[in-house]
């Protein structure tokens, strides 16, 4: 099992920016499996920026994965358009992934314009917004079929009832979103996103609905996803005071850390995923329209903890926080971009300091460096006027942990020897025993052992809850709807 902390320092402007961070390996690391790395950068979308073919390094074999690999380019492409960064290289790189995300998405969708996860079944209106949104963005790098637009959109509307909500059809991407709103109005707020990102005209019959069902959910505010969404769709909407009311309320129910700032749906949650996405909302609601000096003050606090939150890919925990996340950090990199200034980054480690220098001329290149120390103390200055992005990066190994945990996987093998093939029947039990009902999608990676094939008759079988089984080269992946309590499937 390997493990990855990261710790990010950020510098904007003005003085000596100085932060520590104290290492140290678990009891039971695996001796020889530790390495440590630094890695700096002049722009905080550079560690996405290297790594557009895999934020998540997970397989990609369904709608909403698909969606992950596709829409974070579109906000790259924007950002460094906009900022005067597009060089060729990076633009054909990037409209290649969106061809090809592009190309994969029409599998999963239906003829009436829906999509679904694994393009059977009911369609689903939360992936169905999330394409429709994504592909018309990326109508401005590549060539989309109008015609997948608007049969998407006639969907959708479609799903709109006579109160102004939509109708819910297909899952939750994130069953922990659910909570004190109703799930109709979460959904109806993402939606009414996905159409006013389209830039559908506010005077249109169904977001002008749709903008009175989310009013009238305004006299609850309990749920903290949906009042950041909500405070999102009418900042693209125009409406201030609803907006400001919105990010009033969210204010007074801010996580403060130092200088770091973020919210989370309950006191008690231990989310991640969902913190950086409803973080991520906040931060797009407070910048929309014409931001104030405040209001850059105020977001840098918000993106400081989000940046604390990468992986050493660029991207985040799950397809949605990492899309969200990444909208964010692309719409203030926009803002605050500056083609000027430089600064010195400088790591003290035990071993001795290294040294790193961010310029105009190296804002976008991915600087990395290994370290001798992997534990101890690390001190990391940086002078300049350059906005700066350092990580240090620590893998270890530790043995498979045999404590139950809330998912774990018990693997049993058989062989019946008295026939003449030998073949093992390899039984995989998945064990849920989180604190929800149950979990979001889950995806079991099997390695094949060398010089052994998985019976191509197994991987048709379908077990309980399992939507898809994938061979790719010596990998069995299957797909989970989800995991209540125990769910098991057989390989041969």
């Amino acid at each position: 099992i390997s493990f990855l902390l990261g710790h990010f320092f950020s510098v904007y402007t003005g003085d000596a920016l100085t932060d520590e961070i104290d290492v140290h390996l678990p009891e039971n690391v695996i001796g020889g499996s530790a390495r440590a790395s630094v890695s700096v950068l002049g722009d905080i979308l550079g560690r996405a920026l290297k790594n557009l073919d895999g934020l998540l390094r997970m397989p990609y074999g369904c709608g909403e994965q698909n969606m992950a690999l596709l829409a974070p380019n579109i906000y790259i492409l924007q950002y460094l358009k906009g900022t005067q960064q597009l060089t060729p290289a990076i633009r054909e790189k990037a409209t290649n992934f969106l061809t090809s995300g592009y190309q994969k998405q029409l599998n999963y969708k239906h003829r009436d314009g829906a999509y679904s996860t694994f393009g059977t079944g009911a369609g689903n209106t939360w992936l169905t917004a999330f394409v429709l949104r994504s592909f018309a963005k990326a109508q401005s790098f590549i060539y989309i079929d109008p015609a997948q637009i608007k049969e998407s959109n006639s969907w959708l509307n479609h799903k709109q009832k006579e109160n102004g909500c939509f109708q819910q059809s297909g899952k939750l991407f994130n069953n922990r979103m659910k909570g004190g709103v109703s799930d109709e109005v979460t959904l109806s707020a993402y939606i009414t996103a996905a159409f006013l990102e389209m830039n559908i005209s506010s005077n249109d019959p169904v977001l002008v609905r749709s903008l009175s069902c989310l009013k009238e959910s305004m006299s609850d505010l309990s749920n903290t996803y949906t009042t950041a969404l909500m405070a999102y769709v009418f900042s693209l909407a125009g409406d201030v005071d609803a907006r400001d009311r919105l990010l009033q309320h969210l204010d007074s129910v801010a996580i403060r850390e130092g200088g770091f700032l973020h919210w989370s749906q309950k006191a008690t949650e231990t989310s991640a995923s969902l913190s950086v996405e409803i973080s991520s909302y906040v931060l797009l609601a407070k910048l929309g329209g014409s931001p104030t000096v405040g209001d850059l003050g105020y977001a840098s606090s918000i993106v400081r903890w989000l940046t604390g939150q990468q992986n050493s890919y660029g991207g985040f925990s799950s397809t949605q926080d990492t899309v969200v996340a990444l909208q964010a950090l692309a719409l203030y990199s926009t803002l605050v971009f500056s083609p000027e200034g430089s600064s010195t980054v400088t790591l003290q480690a035990p071993s001795g300091p290294l040294m790193f220098e961010v310029n105009p001329d190296n804002k976008l290149l991915y600087q990395e460096s290994a370290l001798q120390d992997v534990t101890g103390k690390f001190s990391l200055e940086v002078n300049g006027s350059a906005c700066v992005s350092a990580q240090v990066s620590l893998h270890y190994n530790i043995p498979t942990p045999r404590d139950p945990t809330s998912l774990s996987v018990e693997v049993t093998t058989k062989v019946n020897c008295t026939k003449q093939s030998h073949q093992p029947k390899v039984t995989l039990e998945l064990k849920y025993s989180g604190q929800e009902n149950s979990t979001n999608m889950v995806i079991l990676d099997i390695k094949v052992l060398s010089g052994f094939v998985p019976d191509s008759q197994s991987l048709n079988r379908r077990a309980l809850l399992v939507d898809r089984v994938d061979h790719k080269e010596d990998h069995v992946l299957v797909y989970l709807q989800q995991v209540r309590e125990i769910s098991s499937r057989e390989t041969g």
